[in-house]
């Protein structure tokens, strides 16, 4: 069954998973979900670095736990390397619709992608760099945002024909999109307008709504405002130029990659569908 279809036939019970609609899926997992997620994961050693035994049973289970979740078509909270997101799988359109309504986003505001290696961009995206720049970048806390390929589920981000591209370097979430073999829809873990996370109990509100919330720990030291930036999202769908869309936490290093290694010219007056 292709995804698409696997998707559909599971539309009712994501919605109702999501506090979204009633009915028979919902109402099995209902009275957990005023409370709590339905399930809430803590990584041994916190997940930014691969575990080892004896904890690596913990994280095999928290793996395949976010894995089964995301191919029911469900909502999953994730740590990366800048703060905590949500993720569901990208081809899913019901998901899709899940985590537009429980943030409260703008339809019109774009989700990226999430993929597990750097070749993986080549099938989902029309590249114009050089792959050096790929992996001089990636993985890191950056969104690279690139020409979409039709690859990509039509309903992810329909006003643009442009779709940001992450690679987190976190253990654990590589090891999610890796596992889960297709793209994740990726998004900030807080209600839209509010700040980002970064622990699990700052998003505490959207638990109800969530199947899975994986606990990484703090990430960075919990506190400081320049952990809650994100990551520095870089329009590179202009050949021969790079556009600032977000500043995020690591501007200056990506801007002297950028320009300094590769020529990168800066491009004014650039944008998207947000």
């Amino acid at each position: 069954m292709s995804p698409a279809r696997r998707c559909g036939a599971l539309r009712a019970a994501v919605a109702a998973g999501a506090g979204l609609s009633e009915g028979p899926a919902g109402s099995a997992r209902r009275g957990r979900l005023l409370r709590a997620p339905s399930r809430l994961l803590r990584l041994p050693g916190g997940g930014a670095v691969r575990a080892a035994s004896p904890e690596r049973a913990g994280w095999t289970e928290a793996l395949r736990a976010a894995v089964a979740e995301l191919r029911a078509g469900a909502v999953v909270a994730v740590p990366t390397d800048t703060l905590y997101g949500l993720a569901c799988a990208a081809s899913c359109s019901a998901a899709l619709d899940a985590v537009y309504r429980l943030k409260g986003r703008s339809h019109a505001k774009p989700l990226a992608v999430c993929l597990g290696r750097v070749a993986d961009v080549y099938r989902y995206c029309r590249v114009s760099v050089p792959e050096g720049l790929l992996r001089d970048l990636l993985p890191g806390p950056v969104t690279l945002v690139l020409e979409r390929s039709q690859e990509l589920n039509r309903d992810l981000n329909p006003c643009t024909p442009l779709v940001g591209v992450r690679i987190p370097d976190h253990a654990f979430i590589q090891d999610l999109a890796q596992v889960f073999g297709e793209p994740l829809a990726l998004t900030s873990a807080n209600l839209s307008s509010q700040a980002s996370s970064l622990t699990v109990e700052e998003f505490q509100d959207l638990w109800p709504q969530l199947s899975l919330v994986i606990d990484g720990g703090p990430i960075g030291d919990g506190q400081s405002p320049e952990y809650r930036l994100g990551s520095t999202v870089v329009d590179l769908s202009v050949p021969g130029k790079f556009g600032i869309i977000r500043p995020g936490c690591a501007l200056e290093s990506t801007t002297a990659i950028l320009r300094q290694k590769y020529g990168l010219l800066p491009l004014h007056g650039s944008g998207s569908c947000s």
